[in-house]
């Protein structure tokens, strides 16, 4: 089997901080691997196209047949498509899930497969989704008063114990993608009853992962509520005062995906009434402003948007692009495709 001609395009800074030696030597088993330094700037989904650099980049991948992407690179866009005819698997590293870096509508019309790896941060943040819920349960107040230099003894809490366990629990969640699949594994030995709202994932998975869908207002009525859908048209202020309403005495609500999804007026005075907890990583706006009341009460737990970023997934995004590649060269189909599901569920549609 003939090697693969593969181009990498990116930042020398992203090169040194994802392209892993071990992944490299892994790949040049089935690839020829040129890498290409660029320095486009972005906030991830924005990706601006200069016809200079845009040129350069035709140039680059007119004789690929893989073209991976990720900070620093170019957007793939129609052009490239159209002067990279030998073109077949084009893959994104860290796309804020959805390979915001490509056209994907250009890649379909030029039959051109389409895979983002960015799940990899799906691992770190299902861990601290899972984190966050256990310590709403605990309510966990009480390390505000250790800071505070307050007094504090387990005898004061033996008569009224303030804490909860997850086991036996509901759990709701809202959205049901790599990180809802991810947690609901860590979520077994608790033998918690799963609800999940998402229109967009295939109903299939009930039965093969022994979760159930249900409307938003019924995932909002379990003990613990975790927010885990991207920021979508259809999805900003989609959890507002109606829905945290729901809520019920004591309930633990935990936001790790997109501060949007959530209208933040109606979270703070939610919050204010102190009859729930809350661990919030995602904010809006972000980072958290400085005066939100949000940092001063007792049921919130607070950190700035975090949950995926650790040692060991940044490097993973590379790991995973190389194992689709090594999956894709042997016959078999990427599991990280963008298909007209997942742009449904980018896009709101």
């Amino acid at each position: 089997m003939s090697k693969l001609k593969l181009g990498i395009a990116c930042s020398a800074e992203s090169r040194n901080l994802y392209l892993g030696k071990e992944d490299l030597a892994r790949l040049a088993k089935i690839a020829d691997v040129v890498i290409e330094e660029y320095d486009v700037p972005s906030d991830w989904v924005n990706i601006p196209v200069d016809p200079k650099v845009e040129a350069k980049f035709a140039q680059f991948a007119k004789d690929l047949e893989v073209l991976i992407v990720f900070h620093g690179g170019p957007r793939v866009t129609k052009p490239i498509f159209d002067a990279a005819k030998k073109l077949k698997f084009v893959g994104e590293l860290e796309g804020d899930r959805f390979a915001g870096r490509i056209d994907v509508q250009a890649a379909k019309e030029a039959g051109v497969v389409v895979v983002d790896t960015t799940h990899s941060s799906s691992w770190p943040v299902s861990e601290w989704a899972l984190a966050l819920a256990l310590m709403g349960l605990r309510e966990h107040a009480r390390f505000r008063d250790i800071i505070a230099g307050k007094a504090m003894s387990h005898h004061d809490y033996r008569t009224k114990p303030p804490a909860r366990e997850l086991t036996g629990k509901s759990v709701g969640m809202i959205g049901f993608g790599h990180i809802g699949w991810r947690l609901r594994e860590f979520l077994v030995p608790f033998r918690n009853e799963i609800l999940a709202y998402d229109p967009y994932a295939p109903r299939e998975l009930a039965d093969a992962l022994d979760i159930n869908f249900a409307s938003l207002e019924k995932v909002m009525t379990c003990d613990v509520v975790i927010c885990l859908a991207p920021d979508t048209a259809k999805t900003r202020d989609m959890i507002g005062d109606k829905e945290l309403a729901l809520l019920t005495p004591g309930a633990v609500f935990v936001n790790v995906s997109r501060g949007g999804c959530v209208n933040v007026p109606a979270l703070i005075a939610k919050a204010e009434k102190n009859d729930a907890w809350f661990g919030l990583d995602a904010h809006n706006p972000e980072p958290i402003a400085v005066d939100s009341p949000l940092r001063q009460m007792r049921n919130v737990f607070l950190s700035p948007h975090i949950g995926g970023m650790t040692v060991e997934a940044q490097p993973r995004f590379f790991t995973l692009m190389v194992e689709e590649l090594e999956r894709w060269h042997a016959g078999a189909e990427p599991r990280a495709q963008i298909t007209d599901r997942v742009i449904a569920g980018r896009s709101g549609k």
